[in-house]
C-alpha cells in the first residue's frame, strides 16, 4: 500500500502515533522518521528530557509537540499524549516506544485490526522466545499476564508491550493513579473493569545489545511499584469488581427472567394471550393520543391481562406508524360520514391538523379501525397459538 493510502487510513480513523520519549537522543528521531514513512498524524511528548532531545526535535516541524520539565514518567507522558490527542479531535493513538524497540512498518497491523475492534485496547504482542530478550523481561511478562488475568479473568500474551493502541475517547473520565511503567498495566485493567474489550497483533521487536541499549526501566523500583499496583488492584477485583460482575449478571437474568414469564407465563391460556395483544393494539389506535399508553396499562390491569404483552401491542403507534395509522382512520371514518366524508392522499403529507379539521371523521374511523386490528391481530394470535404452543403437562 503507498503511502498516501496509509496517510488516508490513519486521518479516516482519526488515528495518531503517540511516542512519548525521555533522554532517547539517539534513537528518537529514527523512530519519527521511520514512523512519517507511514502517518503524518504524530504527537511526540518530551517527558522532561535533560540530553540533546530537546533540540533534536525542532528539526521536525510536522509533529505535534508536548514538553514540561522535569521528568515525571512514561505513564505521565502517555496520559498528557492521550489529552493532546483528544484536543486534537482524535479517536485514537497507536504508543510506540522511542529507543528503538519497534518497528513502524507494523503500525498498519493496528489500522487493519481496528476496523474489527473499534472499541478495544489492541496490544502489539512480541516473540518472547527469540534470541536477545533479556531473561528480566521474558520473567515480568509472564508475571504480568498472570496478575492480568488474576485481575480481569482475560488471558493475554503480552500485557507489558508498549507497542498497542488505545481508543482513547472511551478512556476519557477514568481516573488513573499512576505516572510510570506501571501505567501500562493500570490503564488496561481499569478499561477491562470499564467495558473495554482487549485484542491483539504479532508484532517485531528489536533489543540492541546490552552495551548499547538504553532502558529507563530500574528493575528493582519499577517492580516494586509494579507489585504493590498489581496488590492494590487484586483487593479491589476481590471486594468490588468480581461480586459486582455477579451481581449484574444476576439481576441481568432475573429481569429477562421476569420479563420471559410476563410474555409467556405458563398459566396465561391462549385466550387470554390473544385478547391481551388485541387490546393492546385497540388502545394503540385509540384516539386518545398522549394517554393510550396509560390508559391500557389502567385497563389491563382492571381486566386481568397480560401486562407485558398489553403494553407491546399498544406501541404499534410508534412515530413511523403513525402517518399510517391516521390515514387508515380518516379513510375508515369515510364509510360514517356519507356525503360528506373528505378523502385524503397519503402520498400527502399527514398532519394532526389535517386530522383535526375532519375530527368527526377521524374519531369514527379511529375508533372503527381499532376494532377491527385489535380483532384481526387478536385472533391470528389465538390461531397461532393454538397451532404451535405446546400443551402444558
Amino acid at each position: 500500500m503507498a503511502l498516501e493510502e496509509f496517510v488516508s487510513l490513519f486521518k479516516k480513523h482519526k488515528v495518531a502515533v503517540l511516542i512519548p520519549t525521555f533522554n532517547n537522543e539517539l534513537t528518537v528521531g529514527n523512530v519519527i522518521r521511520s514512523v512519517q514513512e507511514y502517518s503524518q498524524d504524530i504527537i511526540v511528548v518530551n517527558d522532561g528530557s535533560t540530553d540533546s532531545t530537546a533540540e533534536l526535535l525542532k528539526q521536525f516541524q510536522t509533529i505535534n509537540l508536548v514538553s514540561y520539565t522535569p521528568n515525571k514518567g512514561k505513564g505521565y507522558a502517555l496520559r498528557k499524549g492521550f489529552l493532546r490527542a483528544i484536543e486534537l479531535g482524535y479517536d485514537y493513538v497507536i504508543s510506540i516506544d522511542s529507543d528503538g524497540q519497534h518497528f513502524a512498518e507494523d503500525l498498519p497491523k493496528f489500522l487493519y485490526a481496528l476496523q474489527d475492534h473499534p472499541a478495544a485496547i489492541i496490544m502489539g504482542v512480541r516473540n518472547m522466545e527469540q534470541a536477545g530478550i533479556p531473561s528480566k523481561s521474558s520473567f515480568g511478562h509472564k508475571f504480568s499476564n498472570f496478575w492480568f488475568w488474576v485481575e480481569t479473568g482475560i488471558k493475554m500474551n503480552d500485557t507489558q508491550s508498549g507497542y498497542r493502541l488505545y481508543p482513547v475517547r472511551l478512556l476519557q473520565g477514568t481516573n488513573f493513579i499512576t505516572r510510570k511503567f506501571e501505567f501500562e498495566i493500570e490503564v488496561m485493567v481499569h478499561s477491562v473493569w470499564k467495558g473495554v474489550a482487549m485484542a491483539e497483533v504479532p508484532v517485531k521487536i528489536f533489543y540492541a545489545p546490552k552495551e548499547n541499549r538504553v532502558s529507563h526501566f530500574r528493575p528493582f523500583q519499577d517492580f516494586t511499584r509494579i507489585s504493590i499496583l498489581n496488590t492494590v488492584l487484586v483487593i479491589i477485583a476481590l471486594l468490588y469488581i468480581k461480586p459486582r460482575d455477579l451481581l449484574f449478571r444476576k439481576k441481568k437474568r432475573e429481569l429477562w427472567s421476569s420479563l420471559k414469564n410476563q410474555l409467556f407465563h405458563p398459566d396465561d391460556s391462549n385466550l387470554k394471550k390473544a385478547l391481551s395483544i388485541g387490546f393492546g393494539i385497540f388502545m394503540g389506535i385509540a384516539p386518545i393520543w398522549g394517554f393510550q399508553l396509560i390508559v391500557a396499562i389502567g385497563l389491563a390491569f382492571a381486566f386481568k391481562l397480560n401486562k407485558a404483552l398489553v403494553i407491546i401491542a399498544a406501541n404499534i403507534s410508534i412515530p413511523p406508524m403513525i402517518p399510517v395509522i391516521l390515514f387508515l382512520s380518516h379513510l375508515a371514518g369515510a364509510m360514517w360520514m356519507g356525503d360528506r366524508a373528505q378523502f385524503i392522499s397519503f402520498h400527502d403529507p399527514i398532519t394532526l391538523d389535517m386530522v383535526s379539521n375532519n375530527s368527526i371523521q377521524y374519531i369514527l374511523g379511529a375508533i372503527t379501525f381499532a376494532i377491527i386490528a385489535g380483532t384481526v391481530f387478536g385472533t391470528f394470535t389465538y390461531l397461532g397459538l393454538k397451532l404451535f404452543r405446546k400443551p402444558k403437562i
